[in-house]
This record gives C-alpha cells, structure tokens and sequence, in this order.
C-alpha cells in the first residue's frame, strides 16, 4: 500500500470521526498563582468543535485521492 493511500485512508477516517463526534477537548494545565515556593495549578477543560463542512471536505478529499491514487499515468 503506497503513501498517498495511507494518506487518504486517514482523511476518511478523520472525516468520519469529526462528523460522529463533532469535536474534541483536552485539559489544559495553567498557574493561577505563585507565592515563592507554594504554587497553585489550574486544569482548564477546553473543547474544539470540528465544522460539519471540515468532516464532510476531509471525506471528499480523502476518497478523491484513494480514487487517483490507483491509477497509472
């Protein structure tokens, strides 16, 4: 299986995923205060919404180039 195939299989995939889930989040660690030795850490939830047009292009663009991929010049 050559590299653009791999490539496209994983665009399908991120489409498919962005579309089921529509987004991800993640924590995110920040100092809220330092007073010399003692210090005070915050864990932030933030979330990422993926567009349906973003899950519905990577789709698009992932088959187009499996399609191409195969042929032969």
């Amino acid at each position: 299986m050559n590299s653009i195939r791999i490539i496209s299989i994983a665009l399908i995939v991120a489409g498919l995923l962005g579309l089921l889930y529509g987004g991800f989040s993640y924590t995110k660690d920040t100092t809220a205060v330092k007073l010399g030795p003692i210090e005070l850490s915050v864990q932030e939830k933030e979330r990422v919404n993926v567009p349906v047009w973003a899950g519905i292009g990577a789709i698009l663009a992932g088959g187009l180039l499996f399609g191409f991929a195969g042929r032969k010049p």
